[in-house]
């Protein structure tokens, strides 16, 4: 009880706005404190068999700058990052965490709703044009029919953003703009999709609207991570999600809620709570069955007007361990202990270097501008940055590279 009441009492800390940074016996004046309530991004190791989960999201379809649609970001103790889904709004927050771009090239798909895959378009080009040097990576499930899959919304996605692709391989390198795609049968059960570095991710069945969502398992180091993606209460997540570490499972908006505050005729209410998503009572059902280490609700608002009936719905069938997610909410995850804490990140973020440079352009491709809108340039405004641009060429030894001797001679024709 006393856990329970440590838990409750974290996330009310993290929902009026109180927030502790440390706390501990500070022994001296010049000191620090030991013990750490929050996460600072960046300044913690994990360890070998250690599992750190942040919440990038959590929240609904609708746009909201305190909550983005659902994504949560896992690492594992070996050095691999995996995003799955990455929703509406969820790129500020995993922006904020600055993390190398790199390492955030894998991303695990649930469904193709667009809160739970909305900001791929903000990592596919944010991260491109901030250093990552390597293609984004994704992995989802196939559909009832080939246009309802992975493979086919990422082939259009690429072709929706044909313009910004094309101008930016020839203006910064190609590789990155790339998405390598890895569809997988969404009737698998317990089937492995990824498999690499002591990291095993399973699949399974969820159902939500249609056929196609899956929920995903991530394991490492003897422990496990569940997450539900969208579905209603289904028997593949109660038989293969008993005994996991943390289990990650929607817990939508009651119905009177839906109604009162986001605008839902009744009719439509009743069934979004709990004939397409998971009803509050619902998920604590499935958490009283399965007796996870540690349940994560999310996927509703998490605000004064709504916490308390989620919550007070889920403890009529739930009396364990339970995190009421919040965006940038943080759970460390070892055999002995879960952790959870809020992470304490900046608003201005600026992309961090990994140890990977992105190449120059490739050579030989044609250029997206014709000669008409080149000879639109206006010659008095480039010199005007000339002295600038000499000593930036002399500090990085970009003699070789000076592309304004070839535009000068154009223009001045």
């Amino acid at each position: 009880m006393r856990i329970l009441t440590l838990l409750f009492t974290s996330a009310f800390m993290c929902w009026t706005g109180y927030s502790f940074g440390a706390g501990g016996v500070v022994t001296s004046p010049t000191g620090t404190a030991p013990d750490r309530y929050a996460y600072y991004p960046g300044t913690e190791e994990l360890a070998k068999e250690e599992i750190r989960v942040i919440a990038c999201g959590t929240g609904l379809p609708a746009a909201r700058r305190s909550q983005a649609a659902t994504c949560f970001l896992i690492e594992t103790g070996n050095g691999d990052k995996f995003l799955f889904d990455i929703g509406t709004g969820s790129m500020a927050n995993i922006a904020a965490l600055m993390i190398p771009y790199q390492y955030l090239d894998k991303v695990f798909l649930s469904h193709l709703h667009t809160d739970h895959m909305g900001d791929i378009l903000g990592l596919w080009a944010g991260g491109w044009t901030a250093g990552r040097p390597n293609a984004l990576q994704v992995w989802g499930p196939s559909g009832q029919t080939p246009e309802m899959g992975t493979a086919y919304a990422m082939e259009h996605f690429l072709k929706f953003v044909n313009w910004d692709k094309v101008t930016r391989e020839y203006k910064i390198t190609p590789v990155p703009g790339q998405i390598e795609t890895h569809e997988f049968d969404y009737k698998g059960v317990d089937q492995i999709v990824y498999q690499e570095n002591g990291v095993t991710i399973r699949s399974y069945p969820a159902i939500h609207t249609g056929d196609g969502p899956v929920s995903y398992k991530l394991e490492y180091a003897g422990m496990s991570v569940l997450f539900s993606g969208d579905t209603v209460p289904n028997k593949w997540y109660v038989e293969h999600g008993k005994g996991v570490d943390l289990a990650l499972h929607e817990a939508f908006q009651a119905p009177e809620q839906l109604v009162k505050f986001y605008n839902q005729p009744p009719q439509l209410a009743w069934r979004a709570c709990c004939e397409f998503h998971t009803s509050p009572q619902s998920f604590g059902k499935i958490m009283s069955t399965i007796q996870p280490r540690h349940a994560v609700a999310f996927h509703f608002f998490n605000e004064e007007g709504t916490r308390y009936g989620i919550y007070e719905g889920i403890r009529e069938t739930y009396d364990g361990p339970l995190s009421m997610a919040i965006d940038m909410m943080v759970w460390n995850i070892t055999k002995d202990k879960i952790t959870e804490r809020m992470a304490v990140s900046v608003d201005e973020a600026w992309s961090v270097p990994g140890t990977a440079l992105q190449p120059p352009p490739e050579k030989g491709r044609p250029n997206p501008s014709s000669e008409w809108i080149e000879n639109g340039r206006w010659l008095d405004g480039f010199k005007a940055q000339d002295a600038m641009l000499d000593d930036y060429m002399k500090e990085y030894g970009l003699e070789k590279q000076d592309w304004r001797p070839a535009m000068y001679k154009e223009l001045e024709k």
